[in-house]
Order: C-alpha cells, then structure tokens, then sequence
C-alpha cells in the first residue's frame, strides 16, 4: 500500500506545471526581445533585426498554443515537458547564432532549460537535454554571425577564449542539475515520505476507532442481554426440566454466557486487545510489542527498572507502531538475541532497544532515519546472505521516528561500543510528556458497562 502511494506520487511531483513554464517562457521572451530592441535601437549595433525577432516569433506562438490548448493547472507528461525544453534550447542556440555564438554574454541561459529539467524530470531526460545544450554550444564555437558592435568596427575574441566560455557553459549545466537534481529529489522524498505516514496514522487511527466503537457496542449490548439471560432463567424455572424444550433452554442461556464472555473482553480491552482509551503501564508497552516476536524462537530480553513509581501512559497506536517498527528492525539483523530496556525516573522514560547484528553501515549511520535511506543492507547481505538482506523503501525508520516524536519522545539511532556490535535505539520521553492523559479512566466505558451487567444479573438472581 505504501510502496503504491510511493509510486503514485512520485509521478505526480516530477509532472511539470504548465502555467509554471508558460510563465517563465514569457519572461524569457521579454527579456530576448528587450536585449535585441535595445542592442539595435539603443546601442545602435548592427544586427539581423527582423531573423532575430522571427526566431522570438517561433516561441510566442508556442506559448499562446499552449495557453489556448490546455488550462493553468494541467500538468505537462514528460514527453511534452522535454520537447519544450529542447525546443527551448534549439531557439535560444538560433538566437545566438544570429548574434555573436558564445561570445555573446547571453549564452549563459544555456544552463536555464537544464536547471528546469534537473528539478522537474528524470535524470536521464536531464542528461538529454544537457547534451543538447552542450552539441549546440559546440556548433556555435565553430559557426556563428558575427558579435554585434559599433559600425565600422568588428570585435573578435580568441578561439582560446571562447573555448574557456564552452567549458563553463558545460561545467554549469553539469553543476547546476546536478545540484538542482539532488535538492529537488530530497525534498520530493520528504513529501512523500510525510505523505506515507499519513497514511499509517490513518490507518492507525481507523483501528483506534474500531476498538472504541466495539466497546460502545458491548456497553450498549450489556442491557439486552441481560435482559435475555433473565427470561432465559425463568423459562428454565417455568418449563419442565426435560424433553427438547428444556435443552433448547439449555443451549440458550449457554449461547448468552458466551455472547457476555465475549463483550467482557470487549469491555475490558485487556493486554493483548488494548483499546483506544487504554491506560497501560511501561512493562505493559514493552510487553505489547514484544508478544508478536516471541512464537518466532529469538531470544528477547526484557529489563524494566526505575526509579519510584512506574510511569502509566495513554496508548498511543503511533507510539505502539513505531517501537514495533523498531524492533522488528532489530529482530531482523539480530544474530542470536535482542535486548529491550526500559527504564524510568522522575525526569525522563527511556525504552533502548539493542541487537548483536552487523550494526549499521557507516556510510548512512549519520543520515539512518532520513526518508528513504534503506538501513543496513549492505551488511546484511554480507553476513546472512541475498535472499535474508532484501530491500526496502526506507520509510521504516523514518516512519517510526516521526510517530514517536510526535509523542514527544526523542529517537536517537546509534552502534553499539566496541568491543559490542549491533544497532542501539534509544527512544527518551520526558517523564511528563509520557504521563500526560494517563490520569484518565481508560475503563470509564467498560467499567459502566460491567456495572450495568452486575446490576441486571443481580436482579436475574
């Protein structure tokens, strides 16, 4: 599910906003025609005046299609978005061409449609279009009209000099995508990454909200059933104590001790169905997250120690999730055992979570936690092989640490000290960010609905 909304919106953010290049096609048109204007009528420089604005002609007709043909907001296909650009540069290089080739100072806009691209498309559409700009800055170098300058005069620069020009034009276009690329691909990572954890909370609290309608239905369906286990009984008293009437009775009352076993259960929300309101204690969370992993066979050790009394805390299906996260990330890299620490006193909650596996790799120790950087790959296909090492989005970790900061707990994500090996994650809460809510009933509910039920079984009685 993550993986397709991934995918899906990864599309979208690289479809280039029309109005977006329209636009800036139109800056560019004024800033060309105000450059040629002023050369010939304001310089006084001779120039092909009329091929030139032909050429500008070719652009302004391009834009008023476009304009005509789609509305602002339609986002351009790839396909449609390269062409332009390329057509964008074939027209800047036909313009330059008219007026000196590199030895204009304008050939510098070369870099503009690449920049655009970097941030836009794909790397190798990118790629493209820098070659295409880079092929016509070298025919220009070899075949261009003369500089426009003062009449009577020719101004001639060394070939040397214009080969300097072409070389910064191409360590531009090289530099600049690159770079433009790279923040453009980061911050459309960390959009999709927040988009995938909306997601997750979504679903986290679509479950939350099960869990607190089943038990307003169990509080709702105390009294009803009661109400049947009291006829039922009297039926029983009334009705002779043998025959099929009698077993039908029998069956019925059996039916209704079953259909309360289950609505206590309900009600009750205990430790292996918490429910939304849940109040549970530090013990109780690690054991929640651990319960899952103990079928499997890995040695988990759980140590819980503090100071004074043990911190009680709301439970948050974010917090669950994200400390679950984390330990299904040890449990996967950890050679023979996985250590759980949880750990109180009057200032802070801290639960450390530790494996004795490869620990992770030191190329992405300082970014471990960062939208789709995929944690300790490398060395786990080194130390347990392809099939054990796989891959992932990334997004693991990076979920788990905005859902616990978002209960106010601080993620750190360190290896464990030489002559140790593995991964440590110490997640710190402040002990009154830990506290906060739990001061309120979480059985509020369930205890009415007991109540009800103790008061209608009394009257059955």
């Amino acid at each position: 599910m993550v993986d397709m909304e991934r995918t899906r919106l990864s599309h979208d953010a690289r479809h280039l906003r029309l109005d977006t290049l329209v636009r800036l096609r139109w800056i560019a048109i004024a800033g060309q025609s105000v450059a040629v204007a002023g050369v010939r009528f304001g310089l006084g420089f001779h120039l092909p005046f009329g091929f030139c604005f032909l050429v500008i002609a070719a652009s302004i007709w391009v834009n008023l299609i476009l304009r005509i043909r789609y509305p602002a907001s339609y986002r351009l296909r790839d396909n449609a978005a390269t062409a332009l650009l390329a057509f964008d540069i074939l027209q800047l290089a036909a313009l330059l061409y008219l007026t000196g080739g590199l030895t204009n100072p304008f050939s510098l806009l070369f870099l503009v449609p690449v920049l655009i691209s970097a941030a836009s498309l794909t790397p190798e559409r990118t790629l493209g279009l820098g070659l295409l700009a880079v092929g016509a800055a070298t025919l220009l170098v070899l075949a261009h009209r003369p500089l426009p300058w003062f009449p009577g005069q020719s101004l001639s620069l060394p070939f040397l000099y214009v080969t300097g020009i072409w070389t910064a034009i191409l360590l531009g276009i090289v530099f600049t995508g690159i770079y433009a690329w790279r923040v453009a691909e980061e911050a459309r990572q960390l959009a999709q990454a927040l988009a995938a954890t909306e997601l997750v909370l979504a679903r986290e609290q679509h479950l939350s909200q099960l869990d607190g309608l089943a038990a307003a239905a169990a509080h709702e369906l105390g009294t009803p059933l009661a109400t049947i286990a009291l006829v039922a009984k009297e039926l029983d008293h009334a009705m002779p104590q043998e025959g099929p009437i009698a077993e039908d009775l029998k069956l019925l009352r059996e039916q209704v001790e079953r259909c309360r076993t289950i609505l206590t259960k309900l009600t009750s929300m205990d430790q292996d169905q918490a429910g939304f309101l849940e109040t549970i204690s530090l013990s109780q969370l690690v054991e929640e997250i651990v319960a899952p992993h103990r079928p499997l066979g890995l040695p988990i050790d759980v140590v819980c120690q503090g100071e004074g009394r043990e911190p009680l805390a709301r439970r948050s299906p974010g917090v669950v999730y994200g400390l679950s996260n984390i330990l299904d990330n040890a449990a996967d890299f950890a050679r023979s055992r996985v250590t759980i620490t949880a750990a109180w006193t009057p200032l802070e909650v801290s639960i450390t979570i530790s494996d004795d596996g490869p620990g992770y790799a030191p190329d992405i120790l300082l970014r471990v936690g960062e939208p789709y950087v995929t944690t300790r790959n490398a060395a786990k296909r080194s130390e347990l092989g392809e099939e054990f090492g796989g891959s992932g989005l990334g997004l693991g970790l990076f979920i788990a640490k905005t859902l616990l900061e978002r209960s106010g707990a601080q993620l750190t994500l360190t290896n464990a000290v030489p002559p140790a090996s593995g991964a440590v994650a110490r997640i710190v809460w402040p002990r009154h960010a830990f506290d906060q809510g739990a001061a309120i009933s979480p059985q509020g509910v369930s205890e009415a609905a007991l109540e009800d039920e103790g008061k209608n079984s009394h009257m059955s009685e």
